[in-house]
């Protein structure tokens, strides 16, 4: 893992060097970095190398759980420990509220997949639902390594009809499920899409309300938290939970997405698309 940041800087230069479009990619993560954080410190200009840190993170976490299915990576577990704590603080406030555990789109994927899995585990359960937008099988059998997850795909047109019941139905069983609800909407723009007016670094936006729609009936929990990389070591940030059907939800969720994009956009997925949350004032 430590070797990872060096090897990211190098892809991503050479990658600059010989590709206009990697050169005006890692460009414009940066501008709207600027933009963001108000700043040109140096974290921002690192989002020059999301794209490849990513992708190598994605690789080592697949394969070496390829290779040895019972892998254990303690900075991860460690986040699981804390996820399990704050999971068991809200059980014990109200057992009967379901809960959405809610990673950001930060680091890698997989990571934030194996954290889910490993939770899925640590409560004894067959099968718990993701709603994904990921394309899978990048590297081979997703599946294969998360057997516990019972992952809800977004982007088929055969899959993303019945996805809210099969959400729903899942919550319903296993009073846990996990949605990444920081997801930006341009993401699903080739489906009608309900959204929530909410402000955001000052300004009108627009997030998914999906989770709210599902969440409310329930009166579920939110539990949003984002990674962190850093010299081959990861962190988490964890906000507090957030009562879906609190009339306020989603303003404390657009918070919670802007906190973390000041504090860790270079880390952030989708950085670059033009979008940020703010269209589509109507709908």
């Amino acid at each position: 893992m430590r070797q990872i940041e060096p090897l990211a800087h190098l892809i991503s230069t050479v990658r600059c060097v010989f590709s206009t479009r990697s050169r005006h990619d890692a460009s414009i993560r940066v501008e709207l970095g600027y933009a963001v954080s108000g700043d040109s410190n140096a974290f921002v200009r690192s989002a020059r190398i999301t794209r490849a840190l990513e992708s190598l993170i994605d690789q080592r976490i697949y394969f070496g759980r390829a290779l040895e299915p019972s892998e254990s990576l303690p900075d991860l577990d460690a986040i699981v420990d804390a996820l399990m704590i704050r999971i068991a603080e809200l059980r014990a406030y109200a057992p009967d509220r379901p809960i959405f555990i809610s990673p950001f789109h930060y680091v890698s994927q997989y990571a934030n997949i194996y954290i889910v899995d490993k939770l899925a585990e640590r409560l004894g359960l067959d099968a718990l639902a993701v709603v994904s937008g990921v394309p899978r099988n990048t590297y081979g059998d997703d599946h294969a390594l998360v057997r516990r997850l019972n992952i809800l795909y977004t982007y088929g047109d055969a899959n993303r009809g019945g996805l809210g019941v099969r959400l729903s139905r899942s919550l319903r069983q296993n009073h846990i499920a996990a949605l990444f609800a920081d997801v930006p909407p341009f993401t699903m723009h080739r489906y009608p899409m309900e959204t929530a007016q909410v402000t955001r670094f000052g300004r009108d936006a627009r997030i998914h309300r999906g989770v709210f729609r599902i969440g409310a009936r329930s009166n579920a929990w939110l539990v949003p938290f984002y990674l962190r990389f850093s010299r081959g070591r990861f962190g988490m940030h964890i906000f507090d939970s957030i009562a879906l059907a609190e009339e306020n939800a989603p303003q404390m969720l657009a918070g919670c997405i802007e906190s973390a994009l000041r504090d860790n956009y270079h880390s952030w997925l989708p950085a670059g698309h033009p979008a940020m949350y703010s269209f589509a004032p109507s709908r």
